[in-house]
């Protein structure tokens, strides 16, 4: 049996399990292999690592929790979880069953972009959902924001930071007389043609044909934990600004005695440098619990 069973071994998952294995726990990863930041080439506002790619930080870590003799690792999809406190069980989709005494959800999150054609294949590319991790590089030109809920007037005002701003609302979201005041105010354009397509690097194709195009283009897409497995564990989720997430407490524990979360599964707002912190507080409150 292994003190703890990690669900997800993107960086949230690792940081934590780097703290569990330094204080020589037993601890299993089980990760699918499907960062939610694949689709990116450059990790940015990460302390040490700004510009990196993402996938050689992954590696990195990777390769330095495998020096830890504590650590198993197993490249899988975890399908199920059972049991309570200090008797859990793990199922993975080749039929395999693993026991731990606690287990931990870092599993990530799915993004549910808007219906766009061309928006999919642009996604961490050159449509972002995030400015602190991906504004600066857009280097003050013009800037698209995609609406898809009352929450893109906040983003399309906090974006206006990094570049001059155009609103699409896209029959997503009606702003009032007071937020159209605001917009304007910081100098956010709007533009209510409904979009057709995405078209080059960051072009907007409107319904009425007009071609705008931006150096980037934002978006918010809902939010849900990235596979079901804690929620057959009973699990609660949480709803919140950008869709659902798995509650926790303040030591990172689930409604769901000795099992916890973190990352962006558990917390919000979204980035590697939060992903990691998260996650090397949940390792260390669940070695807390195994000793205490």
């Amino acid at each position: 049996m292994h003190d703890v069973i990690i669900i997800g071994g993107s960086y949230a998952g690792m940081a934590a399990a780097l703290q569990l294995v330094r204080a020589r726990r037993r601890v299993l990863v089980i990760d699918a292999g499907r960062r939610r930041n694949r689709f990116a080439d450059a990790s940015h506002g990460f302390l040490g690592q700004d510009g990196a790619d993402p996938a050689e930080i992954a590696r990195t870590a990777r390769d330095q929790l495998s020096a830890y003799p504590t650590l198993d690792w197993i490249e899988g999809t975890a399908t199920g979880a059972s049991g309570t406190r200090d008797a859990f069980h793990v199922t993975t989709a080749d039929g395999a069953r693993y026991e731990g005494r606690r287990l931990l959800f870092a599993t990530g999150v799915s993004d549910a972009l808007p219906s766009i054609e061309g928006l999919a294949e642009r996604w961490g590319r050159s449509v972002f959902h995030c400015p602190y991790c991906h504004g600066y590089e857009l280097d003050r030109g013009r800037i698209g924001v995609i609406a898809t809920g009352p929450m893109s007037v906040h983003q399309a005002q906090m974006v206006a930071e990094w570049g001059e701003t155009t609103l699409f609302t896209n029959a997503s979201v009606a702003p009032d007389a007071a937020e159209r005041a605001n917009l304007a105010a910081r100098g956010v354009a709007l533009e209510e043609t409904t979009i057709a397509r995405l078209d080059g690097a960051a072009g907007v194709v409107l319904a009425d044909g007009r071609r705008l195009d931006f150096a980037g283009l934002f978006t918010l897409p809902a939010n849900a934990p990235a596979t079901p497995v804690a929620t057959t564990l009973g699990c609660e989720l949480a709803e919140m600004a950008f869709g659902t997430q798995i509650r926790t407490d303040g030591a990172k524990e689930t409604s769901v005695p000795g099992a916890f979360a973190c990352g962006d599964v558990a917390r919000m707002p979204h980035s590697v440098s939060l992903a990691v912190a998260d996650g090397a507080f949940a390792g260390m409150a669940i070695h807390r619990s195994l000793v205490f």
